[in-house]
């Protein structure tokens, strides 16, 4: 999965937001030595908080969220109170406290206090927004400096309206939205830690991503490799066994163990600055952002749901590992070694379909040759995507997207961050793309998915700031992927000449359902269970003391995988993922992945599609457009229901339609895995790797794996020898044992027989 970013900055109570993908989010695109603000910039999707010299007992923020991070936490107005995961109603809930006499009810002097941070935001946070840029698109030490002053300046912005807004009481406001906003505003997020605590916390941070961000590993030979593109490229290409098993463990080696020392510190800071804001942990304040107050049990029913079509996707891929790799390795009733998957998490196992492929001999449906032998440029399949979303009645992109965006990796020099992402500017007509675009098909499907958030911007570029970001954490990647499922399908792809035919048999039908679920059904579990263990964290049910164990308890549940190798209470695996550095919620991205497909399926009926859902193209449908229109238009200045209504005609999120999308492809699993006698699940939860199967060197590191322990060449020799010593020394004693137990038989058989003797059994005993 690639990145589809939109960068923003936010700082509490501003709500801006930015977008990443899950899977780009997880690379390691930051150069070395890069300072947190690039990382940020990247789409790190957390606050970077620069305290504020005079400030006192308030820190200063500033944050930059990227691809879907819709950060805006739950509100704190002028009441104070512990308000509970499963029972606040909503993020617009005034939590209780003692009034104070000072608190200003009046109205209009309340839209007063708005018009004007709603203009002093507009002009700071376009500052920021450049002097990101400037600095993503040529990294030097003047660009970096500028950065650093435009983000304090937006820091002590933000504690200044934050303090200000929380002198209203709200309570009785007529203006549903005015009391929206405020309470917005009002949230100071982790500014509101006292001024030591918040620069202990922001180094932390610091520290961790930059562990994550700067880190290599190498082999004996001094050959290092980064984890974007190297060992990204590793997990995704290689097939052998051992290469694999080294890149995944050397990774977390290097980058787990390095972060574990910083994390329990990072989780009570995160907690205190929740609780001060008015909830119950960490956790409790990341879910408030979704306004629901069922949220956990919905995402629960909403993963069961889907659970038939990963069990059996899980069975099958299952199946071709055995097959590829052998029993040795695969067990057919056990969870997957999570490093055969083609991906550093297993997130994602779109890089193995070679393997699982259902029909190999199928016509193959990728685009990128033709778009080769056709002379595309990068340019050209911007002007694609903006041709597609014209076709819909939306907008076209305006002149300044075309002339300063940043399409392609310059040739002039420069060092830029190449991570694709989408940027507002906050001025209702600047908006740009930054993205160091390739001419192939995953790429092009990338830019209509950047392009559909700069559609969702410039849909809601009149409201407020405040209220400028999706509706919950996971629209603005649903409204980008949804567009990508049409661009995706072999019908698009003929309509603008790049497959000779759209309409593919039933092989083809179904190897294109594969590729689809290895992306989509293959991550629903991982996006799940990364929140699960962080919000247990964050409420103390797991401690530091079984942060790894609880971590593969919950992979081994959810995904079903394993780890390749023994692990212990020293390695910390969670740690290896860039959003638990990175402090950036994650099951957003869960439910993006549920969503999308609800719209896809509201859109495909606007525009009158007949058959399966899986080959609907909207393109060139302006029903469907005004359905995506009216519900971007809404930013977050309503809760998202009202959104998904616009959309869907309902209002809750619901697995049918992924599960309408994906019944083709389930229905052929079942019977595939129906032939092969397949056991669905992991019925041999215990099961491990043969460790035999790595008793041979890391191909290239210069170390073998010797009983378990991953030594020099040179080491593992002296211990066969010793081991052969301790073998021989064994054996002798063994025969010289035999031969004196024979001669003390064969004297005592000789000797006269006078009553009872014990001698022998004495010596016996002696001996």
């Amino acid at each position: 999965m690639r990145s589809y970013c939109r960068i923003r900055s936010y700082w509490p109570g501003a709500g801006a937001v930015g977008l990443c993908s899950p899977a780009a989010m997880g690379h390691g695109w930051a150069a070395p030595g890069l300072p947190r603000l690039l990382l940020l910039l990247l789409c790190c999707g957390r606050p970077l908080l620069v305290p504020s010299e005079g400030t006192t007992g308030q820190g200063t923020t500033s944050q930059v969220t990227v691809n879907q991070e819709t950060t805006s936490q739950a509100t704190t107005s002028s009441e104070t109170t512990i308000r509970h995961s499963t029972t606040h109603p909503s993020t617009t809930s005034s939590p209780k406290k003692t009034q104070s006499p000072n608190l200003v009810s009046d109205e209009d002097e309340a839209r007063k206090f708005v018009e004007e941070y709603d203009r002093r935001s507009q002009v700071v946070w376009n500052e920021y927004a450049e002097a990101n840029w400037n600095y993503s698109t040529d990294i030097s030490t003047d660009n970096s400096k500028l950065l650093m002053e435009k983000n304090l300046q937006m820091a002590n912005h933000t504690v200044k309206y934050g303090t200000w807004a929380r002198k209203f009481d709200v309570t009785n406001f007529q203006n549903a939205t005015m009391k929206r906003m405020i309470k917005k505003i009002q949230d100071l997020e982790r500014a509101a830690l006292p001024t030591k605590e918040l620069e202990e916390y922001n180094q932390i941070l610091l520290d961790m991503e930059t562990v994550y961000s700067v880190a290599s590993v190498c082999h004996e030979n001094g050959t290092c490799l980064r984890l974007e593109p190297d060992l990204t490229n590793l997990m995704a290409t290689s097939r052998n066994y051992q290469d694999l098993a080294w890149a995944w463990k050397s990774w977390r080696d290097k980058v787990g163990r390095s972060i574990l020392p910083y994390f329990p510190k990072y989780v009570e800071l995160t907690n205190k600055a929740a609780r001060l804001n008015g909830y119950q942990d960490g956790g409790d304040s990341w879910r408030s952002m979704y306004e629901m107050p069922f949220l956990e049990e919905e995402l629960e029913q909403l993963f069961q749901e889907l659970q038939p079509l990963y069990l059996n996707l899980h069975a099958y891929v299952r199946r071709a590992l055995h097959r590829h790799y052998g029993p040795d390795v695969i067990n057919l009733e056990g969870p997957i070694p999570a490093h055969l998957l083609g991906n550093m998490w297993a997130q994602s196992w779109s890089n193995i379909y070679d393997l699982v492929a259902p029909f190999p001999s199928a016509p193959k449906m990728d685009a990128t040759e033709a778009m080769i032998k056709q002379g595309w440029t990068p340019l050209r399949m911007f002007k694609e995507a903006d041709n597609f979303f014209t076709s819909l009645g939306l907008l076209p992109m305006p002149p300044e997207f075309w002339n300063k965006s940043m399409l392609e990796k310059p040739t002039d020099g420069r060092e830029v961050v190449c991570h694709a992402s989408a940027w507002d500017f906050f001025n209702g007509k600047d908006f740009r793309i930054k993205q160091c675009t390739s001419v192939n098909m995953e790429d092009l499907v990338v830019a209509h998915h950047e392009m559909g958030h700069i559609q969702y911007f410039m849909q809601y570029k009149d409201l407020p700031v405040t209220f400028r970001e999706g509706a919950n954490p996971g629209f603005h990647e649903a409204i980008g992927d949804v567009l990508a499922l049409s661009v995706s399908t072999p019908t698009h792809l003929h309509k603008i000449n790049l497959l000779s035919s759209g309409d593919g048999g039933y092989e083809e039908d179904i190897n294109f359902l594969m590729k689809m679920a290895l992306e989509k059904i293959a991550f629903i579990p991982f996006s799940f269970l990364v929140d699960q263990w962080r919000w247990r964290v964050f409420d103390g049910s797991v401690t530091r003391e079984n942060y790894n164990q609880e971590w593969w308890s919950l992979r081994l549940k959810y995904q079903g995988v394993c780890p390749p190798l023994a692990r212990s209470q020293d390695d910390f695996d969670p740690g290896a993922k860039f959003h638990i550095p990175a402090s950036v919620p994650y099951v957003r991205y869960f439910v993006s992945f549920v969503i999308q497909f609800q719209f896809h399926q509201a859109l495909c009926q606007a525009a009158g599609h007949q058959g399966p859902l899986h080959k609907c193209d909207i393109y060139q449908s302006k029903e469907a457009g005004k359905l995506l229109a009216d519900a971007m238009k809404l930013g977050f200045s309503q809760p998202w229901p009202e959104a998904m209504r616009l959309i869907t005609g309902q209002s809750n999120m619901s697995a049918a339609a992924m599960m309408t999308y994906f019944k083709p492809l389930l229905d052929w699993l079942v019977t595939e895995n129906g032939r092969h006698g397949e056991k669905l699940g992991w019925p041999q939860y215990n099961w491990t790797p043969n460790s035999a199967r790595l008793e041979g060197p890391f191909v290239g590191s210069g170390r073998v794996n010797f009983l378990g322990l991953n030594l020099e060449e040179q080491q593992a020799r002296v211990g066969q020898w010793v081991l052969l010593f301790l073998g021989v020394a064994l054996l002798v004693a063994t025969l010289g044992l035999t031969q004196r137990l024979f001669s003390i038989r064969h004297h005592s058989l000789r000797r006269p027989h006078r009553g009872p003797q014990f001698g022998s059994e004495v010596e016996l005993r002696h001996s």
